[in-house]
């Protein structure tokens, strides 16, 4: 109203060239001689571009005078300087910062991004405009832009470049976890398998060997990526989806597979020498028994079970499974307690109270696809076995056969009650082993933890050493309590 300026640009660029002061804007604006702001105080005007109301204040004006005087006067010509906008343009992992005219067009700014980004115009889309997208032809002025403005480039034609941080981001995925949804094709069974991104593709495939008895060189496998091209290249490289991947695997039928069966099954020592390197290696790393050597199913070698079925005395049971457990998986397994439960209750908790430990017990079935991988690699882990033999009472039971599955909840449901025995009788076959951790109480014994079967070392690890942080917290105040 004071300047008559009314094109927006015009006015924008004066104000930025006096930093947004109004007052200086205005002054700057029209001339001198009739500067808007005058001082009554002696009579002398104030020139407009020096004026500072912090430094000059205004006095009180009088009723005959005004200390603004609302004047129209004619407006000095000003030569119009280009307004200069400044871009911050985002590109995945990088920033680059663009200064133009606001005369300039869209596509001058895509040149210079190509300058700088090393990515033809042709392939780049600019996004980020306030008022949606907008053509290369048009000129930044027409679209009424801020001084700063934040962009993004998106380029779906080209292929994810490498850029310096693929190092980091591969160091990072190494440590993640990977669920594989594993489906076998011929039972229709479906295994969840936990594997460190640092595995390889190799170790999976001998797992899924140990699980479907289907040797390495007989799996056909749907669902692994295309860049996983080599079976010794660790999952966190082979581009699996994170943290999911789904993967289906049968047997490679050929025309020579009776034969090879055939073969596989023969007890020649020569047909072993001459056997492929990559089975022979699956069935040692997990310490199978022979007959796994060549593609046959354990559970259908294995004679003897677990435990007893219908064992009068339950030290005699914890003997036979204690024997066979380290039969099938080497002797470097937890020292399972001999003895009923209540005896082991007796030696974990009833004596004084710097002398108690947590009580594990681990639940055994021979039918879930879970059981051999938990043993070999989780239970009879050097780490874990250290570990429970210094801070826990072990003691075991099998759950395979259902007479003793129901003493054993007849056994739950006393000791623990009805809640606990239930939580355990809804459990899936393919949800075994369990492993249950134990704390004395005065009252009561208290499940602290239900550990299911598909787990990992590091995770089964974290969760003992949760419960003895618990566990050493309630032995201090027992011993202060025995000291009283």
């Amino acid at each position: 109203a004071c300047t008559g300026i009314e094109n927006i640009d015009e006015a924008i660029t004066l104000l930025e060239q006096n930093n947004w002061d109004l007052v200086a804007a205005i002054n700057g604006v029209i001339p001198q001689e009739n500067g808007i702001l005058q001082s009554e105080y002696g009579g002398e005007t104030i020139p407009g571009p020096a004026f500072n109301p912090a430094s000059h204040p205004t006095p009180a004006p009088t009723p005959s005078s005004s200390a603004f005087r609302p004047v129209m006067p004619s407006r000095q010509i000003v030569e119009r300087q280009p307004r200069m906008l400044d871009f911050r343009v985002e590109y995945r992992d990088r920033n680059v910062d663009v200064v133009l005219e606001d005369s300039c067009t869209v596509g001058e700014i895509k040149q210079i991004l190509e300058n700088e980004l090393q990515i033809p115009v042709s392939k780049m889309l600019l996004k980020g405009w306030k008022t949606g997208d907008v053509e290369d032809s048009t000129v930044l002025k027409s679209l009424h832009l801020p001084k700063n403005n934040s962009l993004y480039v998106l380029t779906p034609d080209l292929p994810p470049p490498s850029s310096s941080s693929h190092s980091g981001a591969l160091q990072e995925s190494l440590n993640q976890n990977f669920m594989l949804i594993i489906t076998h094709r011929e039972v229709q069974r479906e295994y969840n398998l936990n594997f460190s991104g640092s595995s390889t593709i190799q170790e999976v495939k001998r797992n899924v060997y140990d699980l479907t008895s289907i040797p390495v060189r007989h799996q056909l496998w749907e669902g692994w990526p295309t860049s996983a091209t080599d079976d010794s290249m660790c999952l966190a490289e082979s581009g699996l989806s994170y943290p999911c991947h789904r993967l289906t695997v049968g047997r490679r039928s050929s025309p020579t597979q009776t034969q090879e069966q055939s073969e596989e099954q023969s007890t020649d020592v020569h047909m072993v020498s001459d056997s492929d390197g990559d089975d022979f290696e699956d069935a040692t790393e997990f310490g199978v028994d022979d007959g796994e050597v060549f593609g046959m199913a354990s559970s259908a070698l294995r004679k003897s079970p677990m435990m007893p079925e219908n064992a009068e005395n339950e030290g005699d049971a914890l003997l036979q499974f204690t024997a066979e457990f380290s039969s099938r998986y080497g002797d470097c397994h937890p020292v399972f307690f001999i003895g009923s439960l209540e005896a082991a209750f007796q030696e974990a908790f009833y004596v004084k109270a710097r002398d108690r430990k947590l009580l594990a017990i681990y639940l055994h079935h021979d039918e879930s696809v879970l059981t051999n991988v938990f043993c070999s690699q989780m239970l009879c882990a050097e780490s874990i076995v250290s570990y429970l033999s210094q801070n826990f009472i072990t003691w075991a039971w099998d759950l395979t056969k259902d007479a003793n599955r129901a003493r054993f909840l007849t056994m739950c449901n006393r000791h623990f009650g009805s809640v606990v025995a239930q939580t355990i009788r809804t459990q899936k076959t393919d949800q075994f082993p369990l492993f249950l951790i134990i704390m004395g109480k005065r009252s009561s014994n208290e499940v602290l933890n239900v550990i299911q079967g598909n787990t990992t070392v590091d995770e089964l690890m974290m969760r003992l050493m949760a419960a003895m942080e618990i566990f050493t917290a309630q032995q201090q105040e027992d011993i202060k309590d025995e000291v009283r």
